[in-house]
C-alpha cells in the first residue's frame, strides 16, 4: 500500500496535472461527459497532506477553467440559439432549456448559481443564456460566484476523504468520487422534482385559462 500511496502521490505533483485539470474544468462546461469534479476531488484528496497539489491552486484553477468554459458556452448560445446541437432537441433537453428561459427572467442569479453543480443544467442554462441575450456582465457576475464556491465546495469534499482515508490515499480518492457523485445526485433529483412541479403549474394555468376564455365567449345566436 505503501508504494500505491507513493506512485499517486508523484502523479499529483507531475507538472502537467493542473494544466491537465484546467482544460478538464473547460471543457466540461459545453462537454459535460469530461470528469472534471471527479478529477478535482481527487487532487484535493492526494494534496490535503502531501502538500502537492497545492490545494489553492486546485481550487484556483478548477474555478478558472469552468469560468472560461462557461463563457464559451455562452458564447455559442449566442451564436447558434437552443437547437444548434442535436442532443437539445430531445424531450428532457427542451424541457430542461424552456425552464432555463423562463427562469432566467425571474430568478436569473439563483438558476445560474445552482446549475454549475448539475452537468447537464449547468450547459442547458449557460447556452440558453447566450441563446436569449441575458445580460453578459450580469452572468458573468452570477457565474463567478457560481464557480468559486463550486471549487470550493469540490476540494473541501476531496479535503476531507482525503484526510479521513490518509493512509489509504486510492481510497480517500474513491471515497471523495462517491461522496461528489452522491451530492449531485441528490441536487440533480432536487431539481427535476422542482421542473416537475413547475410544468405541472403551467399546465394547470394554462388549462384553468382555456376554461376562462370558454365561460366568457357568450353563446352565438342564429339570426332568422
Amino acid at each position: 500500500m505503501e508504494l500505491v500511496n507513493e506512485a499517486i502521490t508523484q502523479a499529483a505533483s507531475a507538472w502537467w496535472v493542473l494544466p491537465l485539470l484546467f482544460l478538464f474544468c473547460l471543457i466540461d462546461a459545453f462537454f459535460p461527459i469530461v470528469p472534471s469534479e471527479s478529477f478535482l476531488v481527487s487532487l484535493a484528496a492526494v494534496g490535503i497532506h502531501s502538500g502537492s497539489p497545492n490545494l489553492f491552486l486546485v481550487g484556483a484553477l478548477g474555478a478558472a477553467g469552468a469560468l472560461l468554459g462557461d463563457q464559451i458556452t455562452y458564447a455559442i448560445g449566442r451564436s447558434i440559439g437552443s437547437h444548434g446541437f442535436k442532443w437539445m432537441r430531445g424531450k428532457r433537453a427542451q424541457r430542461v432549456l424552456h425552464y432555463a428561459e423562463k427562469k432566467l427572467e425571474t430568478s436569473g442569479a439563483l438558476l445560474i448559481f445552482t446549475a454549475r453543480y448539475i452537468p447537464i443544467g449547468r450547459v442547458a442554462v449557460n447556452l440558453t443564456a447566450g441563446a436569449t441575450g441575458f445580460s453578459h456582465k450580469r452572468f458573468t457576475l452570477f457565474d463567478t460566484i457560481g464557480v468559486l464556491t463550486w471549487a470550493a465546495y469540490s476540494v473541501s469534499i476531496g479535503a476531507l476523504a482525503g484526510n479521513w482515508m490518509h493512509d489509504n490515499k486510492l481510497l480517500g480518492i474513491g471515497l471523495s468520487i462517491v461522496i461528489a457523485v452522491v451530492l449531485g445526485f441528490i441536487i440533480d433529483r432536487i431539481v427535476s422534482w422542482a421542473l416537475n412541479r413547475y410544468h405541472l403549474r403551467v399546465e394547470k394555468a394554462a388549462q384553468r385559462a382555456a376554461q376562462e376564455a370558454r365561460e366568457t365567449v357568450p353563446p352565438s345566436t342564429d339570426e332568422s
